[in-house]
């Protein structure tokens, strides 16, 4: 079963059927866009419909626009003729069939390839006084009325198009690689900080291991445990961003000439960061809840400009020593290790895939 959302023009000439708006990265290729439109041509005249594929990239926000400051760059963009009929004739796959069903005769079928070199969908977190679309990277599917499919002297009424925001996303692999683990040293306290696996998922329990052997005159009194999203958009500037995503403390009292292990286990959720202004989640769709972004995974050869937005995560576990007394801080040793961490998502089971309901409500909209 397919759940099919649809979006008409405002002038009612144009829908646009899709059958998914998550489309995968599997790193070696990326799921394809398998799309219909419903053309009315009754007024079209010598005007022509034409769909495309845009990757963008926005990195400020709408009112800036009007002044003439873009902060919009489009990073990959396919466009194709779909009236009067042109070279755009698609293998009909089973998603078209379906979707063909529900546009009727008039239903025009079009498939787009995603590059494997374009990044996933990232939105930054908007503050409460930001307007308009969210900063990040995101892909829409527009359906058009116009003469030509790129002229920038033509203008395109609103009420000539219709759009759709899809998402290309990431799952994390069947197969995980061994987890992080560092050792340091300092004021005669050792510190040893591991995880088993290389990977976790949004939402999962992350187990900390720790070693602590406390050679010095001080005792241990607690960890802190912190984790740090940075962003780091390429595209403009070398601009980045550090925020933490979660801290906790954690009673641990080591004397001195002790030695100590347990395992520390922490969660980062966006539910506990909702009040961060420019925190990278993964792409969002209008009115569905999404997580913090996945950990941006680079292929080997890849060009960094090209994905807009690099996001990756660290832990660090912070050993607090001595602090006590008279001095307080001033006699505090503080011990850090840090180890990476790959957020991600689990990869979709197809029993779950099956569940979706048929159908979605109509989104009709002018723009």
């Amino acid at each position: 079963f397919f759940r099919v959302y649809k979006k008409t023009s405002g002038n009612g000439q144009l829908t646009l059927y899709l059958g998914k708006r998550d489309y995968v990265d599997h790193v070696d290729s990326v799921e394809c866009v398998e799309g219909v439109v419903k053309i009315d041509p009754a007024d079209l005249g010598d005007k022509k419909v034409w769909v495309h594929l845009v990757c963008a990239f926005r990195y400020g926000r709408d009112d800036l626009d009007v002044i003439g400051l873009s902060f919009r760059k489009d990073i990959w963009i396919k466009c194709v003729q779909l009236y009067p009929a042109a070279d755009h004739k698609p293998a009909i796959a089973p998603m078209h069939t379906t979707l063909l069903t529900k546009a009727g005769e008039q239903g025009h079928a079009f498939t787009f390839d995603i590059p494997t070199n374009l990044p996933c969908s990232v939105t930054l977190q908007p503050g409460d006084e930001d307007k308009g679309k969210p900063c990040g990277v995101d892909f829409e599917v527009k359906a058009y009325v116009a003469k030509e499919a790129d002229d920038p002297d033509e203008k395109v009424d609103k009420k000539d198009t219709c759009r759709l925001v899809i998402r290309k996303i990431q799952f994390a692999p069947d197969k995980t690689g061994a987890g992080p683990k560092q050792e340091v040293n300092k004021g005669s306290i050792t510190l040893e900080a591991s995880m088993d696996k290389e990977i976790y998922y949004h939402g999962e329990e992350i187990p900390i291991k720790i070693k602590i052997k406390n050679d010095s005159n001080k005792p241990v009194n607690k960890v802190k445990v912190s984790i740090d999203q940075t962003t780091d958009v390429v595209l403009y500037s070398a601009d980045k961003y550090t925020k933490n995503v979660l801290c906790e403390e954690f009673s641990e009292n080591v004397e001195p000439g002790a030695s100590h292990s347990t395992t520390l286990t922490v969660t980062p959720l966006l539910a506990n960061n909702k009040e961060k202004r420019g925190l990278a989640l993964d792409g969002r769709l209008k009115d569905e809840d999404t997580n913090l972004a996945s950990t941006t995974v680079l292929r080997a050869g890849m060009d960094k400009e090209v994905l807009g937005i690099l996001v990756s995560y660290k832990i660090k576990v912070n050993l607090v020593a001595g602090g006590g007394g008279l001095l307080g801080g001033l006699t505090a040793t503080d011990v850090v290790a840090e180890l990476p961490l790959v957020l991600m998502n689990p990869k979709r089971t197809k029993k779950a895939e099956v569940q979706l309901p048929m159908h979605r409500q109509d989104e009709r909209t002018a723009h």
